[in-house]
């Protein structure tokens, strides 16, 4: 019997935050990556922010748990069509971490996120500024789990999830666009789920 994702029932009206294409995972939350889940205990743990940056800084775990938090509470969508709804984020503004680094020069215009693993993704400067991204560090109370991105992932949540990197090393501040990983090789350079930019040329 064929199903069809994101159906809500006889007469029951589709949620106003769900964006098109998508369905509503509930409890679940899907396990997708590229790459095999790292060993990486918080101590081996480091994030930088450099390139075009007055003053390059990079943090430890302890560091970077020193610096103030703050929450995001909303939804993620992932670009294989699942939403998940009312999840709890703490973590460190974007915007804090470019302020440490004496912000940005007048040329910036696009990061590049890298992952301890090697994955990377672009995203426009805008995309990551102004309270839009989070470094994130807990999820519904608990820290978050490897598998998830743990200790630490970037946090996106107004674009496809792929966007948000798992394990994230670094913030790259760049003059252009620099496809990333999954960029390179076919997905769409912004991704914004609302309209329902997935592939190139959507």
């Amino acid at each position: 019997m064929a199903v069809t994702r994101g159906f809500t029932g006889r007469g029951r009206p589709r949620d106003p935050r769900l964006p098109p294409g998508q369905y509503d995972a509930g409890g679940d939350w899907p396990v997708l990556h590229v790459e095999l889940v790292p060993d990486l205990p918080p101590a081996a743990w480091s994030f930088a922010v450099d390139g075009l940056v007055a003053s390059p800084q990079t943090w430890s775990w302890d560091e970077a748990q020193d610096l103030p938090r703050s929450t995001y509470d909303g939804a993620i969508h992932c670009v294989t069509t699942w939403s998940k709804f009312d999840m709890a984020w703490v973590g460190v503004s974007v915007d804090l971490l470019l302020e440490r680094a004496d912000g940005v020069l007048p040329s910036a215009s696009h990061v590049l996120v890298h992952s301890h693993t090697g994955y990377t993704t672009n995203l426009p400067l805008a995309d990551v500024t102004d309270g839009k991204a989070w470094l994130a560090f807990e999820v519904d109370g608990d820290a978050l789990e490897p598998i998830h991105g743990g200790p630490a992932r970037l946090l996106v949540p107004h674009l496809y999830f792929w966007k948000s990197a798992k394990w994230a090393s670094r913030i790259e501040v760049l003059d252009h666009d620099q496809r990333g990983y999954w960029e390179d090789g076919g997905y769409h350079d912004r991704g914004d789920p609302w309209l329902e930019q997935r592939y190139h040329g959507d």
